[in-house]
Parts: structure tokens; C-alpha cells; sequence
């Protein structure tokens, strides 16, 4: 599996008691007060996390980062007005059209985003495209236009100079359905997020979510994302007969549907908001929105959000997850707590209280993460009825707060 050996080549070795985290990637070694890279994106020292960011002063928006329009050539009944119209109608406030780039030669920018349709006052719209390679499928994302024929044009080469050109062009990277037949078979190391909730079919997500843990237990700060990843235009059937068509007339934007907390309504702060893991995932746009918060002083005050990272104290944290939205009547939501991995918790949430707490101690030595996934009954799409079988029970999951990660890694 790529993630496995990616992990083969990192060394990591912490010591935060004296305020230093020491990494050594590949064959070059970074000793103190030295800054030796095996390539352009390798991390460097630091000493400590960033301050805290304000978990009160941002605003929720929510979109769907993978969706296909008539310029992606499998794509049916699906233009670029459709899209954006039924997006507005469902309340969506951002979108990543992302056509694949292969179907027209690496030249998006007079394809997709040239579209006379690629324009709205309500949506907000990202600059992107499917990155399609023989080495699996990654999605870029930018606030504004960018060379992505240049990216496009390099996706033979080594991770090496993929990753100078990536860092050139100031895109977020991310991993599309990373397990599987079109898995991201590149340096997970120049990604910023990785795509774990794929499609309406919550099942088909269970490799993506293990390989989310792999990258986080080994250090890597990657946010993970949803995408519809439609290509036909729901709630119509589909134009072409496709060997999957309950799963595509199932499928369209917003499920799932990723929500960031953003510092203003424009692209750039959902940009920035999608790198910096302040990010949930949802069944649908109508479906609760998890959020993830820590007290670390236990004085009833939340002091973290998730995307957010400290170093650990030594003293026990308290941690409260919180749905937000329409609960079902006289329902009850099982969240699993998950650290570092493994199951730490089960806790149970009602719609009268639509929030749970748990207390837990991260360790000060190495690195600690919790994240939540939340179940229970499925919220109704109307505008998409075929999608409540198939997103089974999933309701939503947060992003970690991390202590103790390297945050430029």
C-alpha cells in the first residue's frame, strides 16, 4: 500500500521537554542549527506549535470538493449552470468543480474555467482540477487561477520535482480516493489534505480512513476532506448506462459535504480553513455538522478546535463533541472517539443535548490526536432521495486536534 512506504523513508525523533523536535528525512540528516532538505517541501525545525487561532471569530461554510461537469468526457447531463444552480438551491457557499486534467491535455484553464457558465454571486468557486496520472488521482485547489499545465506536465516524474513545481504554483494538494484502483501512488509528503469520504457509499471509505490514521501516526498533519466525486447530473438519470447507475443517480454534490470554519466568506479563507484542518465532513448539506472541541484547562472554556495543535502539559484535557443542526426527534448518535488510531471511547448523544464530553490525557512525550466519527440516523436529501440507503448510518466526522505534531510536516 503507498501509504506504508512512504513511511519507510522518515525517521522521527521528539524531544519536547527541551522545546525541540528533531526530523531526519530520507538520507539527509538536519542536526542543530542546520537546515538540510532532500527536497523543497521537507519540513524544518521548529521549536514550538503556533499560538492558538480564535475558534470564535470565523464562519462556517460549507460545499463539495470533487464534482464533475460535462468537461470531464465520462461526465453526463451535467454542465457547469446545472451544477451551480443546484448547489445554491441546497445552500452551498463554496464548490470545486474539478474536471479530470488528462481529458483535455492538462489545459483547464480554456476548458473548465474558460466555461462562459464558471461564474456565481452565491457560490463561492474554487480553481482546480483533477490531477489524473497513471499514479492515481489527486485534486488541486486554489483561491485564484493558476499554471496547471505545469503540473499536468510533470506527472511522469519524480515526487522530487513534482513536489518543487506543486510548491511553485502555491496549490493545495490533495489525495482522491486514496485506496483502490486509482489510489495516490506519490509522496503523501506534498499533500495538505487526502480525501477520506469519497462518493455517497459511506462502506467503500473503510481503506481510505486507515490509511488517514497510518499518515497521522506518523506525523503528517493532513486534513482529511469529503468529495462527491459525481460526474451525472442527479437527480436526473444519468444520459449514459453506467455499470453503477443506483450508486450515480445516489451521488451528487453535497454528499458528502465538507464544511470548513473559515476567517471570512471568500476563497482563500477556505482555502486556508482546508489546510489548516478546521474541517468536518457530513452526509448531505441537511445532515449535522460535527465540531470538535478541547478545554485545556478545564476552566469551561474551549480553548481548541480541531486543525488545531499545542504542545501537551502533562495534565488531563477535557474534549467536547458537539452537533450542529437539525437532529433528528428522540434520536440517539453514537460517536466513536478515536486517538491515535485506536478506539478510545463511546459516547452517546441525543437531540436534546447534541453534545457529549470526555476527559483524556495526552502524553508529553511523541505525539497524540483525537477525532471523532458520529452515527445514527440519516439525515433526508430531498433534493437526492436515493442517497439516504447508501450513506447507511454515517453522520459526520470531525478532523484531530493534534499535540505535539510538527506543524510543517
Amino acid at each position: 500500500m503507498a501509504s506504508k512506504s512512504t513511511l519507510k523513508n522518515h525517521l522521527f525523533t521528539s524531544a519536547f521537554g527541551a522545546g525541540l523536535l528533531l526530523i531526519t528525512c530520507g538520507v539527509s540528516n538536519t542536526a542543530l542549527g542546520q537546515s538540510s532538505h532532500t527536497s523543497p517541501w521537507a519540513p524544518t525545525i521548529i521549536n514550538t506549535p503556533p499560538p492558538v487561532a480564535s475558534i470564535t471569530n470565523g464562519v462556517w461554510l460549507k460545499g463539495d470538493l470533487h464534482v464533475h461537469s460535462r468537461h470531464s468526457k465520462e461526465s453526463s447531463n451535467n454542465p457547469i449552470a446545472k451544477i451551480l444552480a443546484f448547489s445554491q438551491s441546497v445552500g452551498m457557499d463554496y464548490l470545486g468543480i474539478t474536471d479530470h486534467d488528462n481529458h483535455v491535455e492538462g489545459d483547464v484553464a480554456h476548458n473548465t474555467w474558460a466555461d462562459p457558465e464558471f461564474k456565481s454571486n452565491s457560490v463561492l468557486l474554487l480553481y482546480g482540477a483533477e490531477w489524473t496520472t497513471t499514479r492515481g488521482h489527486g485534486n488541486a485547489f486554489s483561491a485564484r487561477p493558476y499554471d496547471h499545465q505545469r503540473l499536468y506536465d510533470v506527472r511522469d516524474q519524480r515526487d522530487m520535482v513534482v513536489g518543487a513545481v506543486k510548491k511553485e504554483l502555491g496549490i493545495h494538494l490533495s489525495a482522491n480516493h486514496p485506496s483502490g484502483k486509482d489510489h495516490f501512488g506519490y509522496s503523501y509528503d506534498m499533500l495538505e489534505s487526502l480525501e477520506v469520504w469519497n462518493s455517497v457509499l459511506w462502506s467503500k471509505n473503510a481503506n481510505a480512513i486507515m490509511i488517514w490514521d497510518d499518515m497521522l501516526s506518523s506525523g503528517r498533519k493532513l486534513t482529511g476532506r469529503g468529495g462527491s466525486d459525481a460526474h451525472h447530473g442527479t437527480p436526473d438519470a444519468p444520459d449514459k448506462a453506467t455499470p453503477n447507475s443506483k450508486q450515480a443517480k445516489a451521488n451528487y454534490v453535497g454528499t458528502p459535504t465538507t464544511w470548513v470554519f473559515a476567517t471570512a466568506r471568500t476563497t482563500q479563507a477556505v482555502v486556508d480553513a482546508l489546510t489548516n484542518g478546521r474541517v468536518s465532513v457530513s452526509a448531505n448539506p441537511y445532515a449535522p455538522r460535527v465540531e470538535f472541541y478541547a478545554d485545556l484547562n478545564q476552566d469551561g472554556k474551549m480553548d481548541l478546535m480541531m486543525g488545531d495543535n499545542v504542545v501537551a502539559t502533562g495534565k488531563p484535557v477535557k474534549f467536547r463533541v458537539q452537533l450542529t443542526g437539525k437532529l433528528a426527534p428522540g434520536a440517539a448518535y453514537t460517536v466513536s472517539v478515536v486517538k491515535n488510531g485506536g478506539q478510545l471511547d463511546t459516547l452517546q448523544i441525543s437531540g436534546k443535548t447534541a453534545m457529549a464530553e470526555f476527559t483524556d490525557t495526552p502524553a508529553t512525550l511523541g505525539r497524540t490526536y483525537y477525532r471523532v466519527m458520529v452515527q445514527g440516523p440519516p439525515t433526508a436529501y430531498p433534493q437526492v432521495p436515493e442517497s439516504m440507503a447508501l450513506s447507511e448510518k454515517m453522520v459526520g466526522l470531525s478532523n484531530p486536534i493534534y499535540f505535539n505534531f510538527d506543524p510543517n510536516f
